[in-house]
C-alpha cells in the first residue's frame, strides 16, 4: 500500500531570528516568525508526512498554543510526526521539496538541506529532492518578506 502527502507552510521574514531551513542554519539578515524556530522546510515535510498517514496536519499535532512548542527545534516536531507514522506502519519512499524564497539564494545551501532531511527521516540524500524558486519579485515572496515551502511525500506500508 502506498500514499502521497502534500505539505505546505510559509513564515514572515522578521529581524531578530536565526533563518533555518531544513535544519540548516543560513546566514542572512533575518529570520523566519514563528511560534516554534519557524523552518518551513521541516514543517511543510511534516505536514506531508501527517497528511500521507492520515493524521490531520501540523497544526492539529503540534499547536501554536501549546507553550511546549515555543521555540522549539522543528526537527523534534518532524522526528514525533515519524515515529506516529512508523507506529502505523508507513515508512517514506521520498520526498520532493520546493522552497519559495527571493533572498538569500539558496543554491549554496540545497545540498546541505537535501542532505540534513534524509538524515531526519532516514532515507538516502538521493530519495530526497530540494529545489528553489524564487517569486520573481512578485507578491509576499518576491517582495522578500517570507518564505514558503512545499513538500510531497510517497509512503509504504
Amino acid at each position: 500500500m502506498i500514499r502521497v502527502g502534500s505539505g505546505h507552510d510559509s513564515h514572515r521574514l522578521v529581524t531578530g531570528r536565526p533563518l533555518i531551513l531544513g535544519g540548516v542554519r543560513i546566514e542572512y539578515a533575518k529570520g523566519l516568525a514563528g511560534h516554534s524556530d519557524a523552518d518551513a522546510v521541516l514543517h511543510a515535510v511534516t505536514d506531508a508526512l501527517l497528511g500521507a498517514a492520515g493524521l490531520g496536519d501540523i497544526g492539529d499535532a503540534f499547536p501554536d498554543t501549546d507553550p511546549q512548542w515555543k521555540d522549539a527545534d522543528s526537527a523534534m516536531i518532524l522526528l514525533d510526526s515519524l515515529v506516529r507514522i512508523r507506529d502505523l506502519g508507513w515508512r517514506p519512499v521520498n520526498l520532493d521539496i520546493t522552497i519559495f524564497a527571493q533572498e538569500p539564494k539558496l543554491g549554496p545551501v540545497k545540498q546541505a538541506i537535501r542532505e540534513n532531511v534524509a538524515r531526519l527521516v532516514e532515507l538516502p540524500a538521493d530519495a530526497v529532492n530540494v529545489k528553489a524558486k524564487t517569486g520573481e519579485r512578485v507578491g509576499h515572496i518576491g517582495r522578500g518578506e517570507a518564505i514558503a515551502c512545499h513538500a510531497v511525500v510517497l509512503l509504504e506500508k
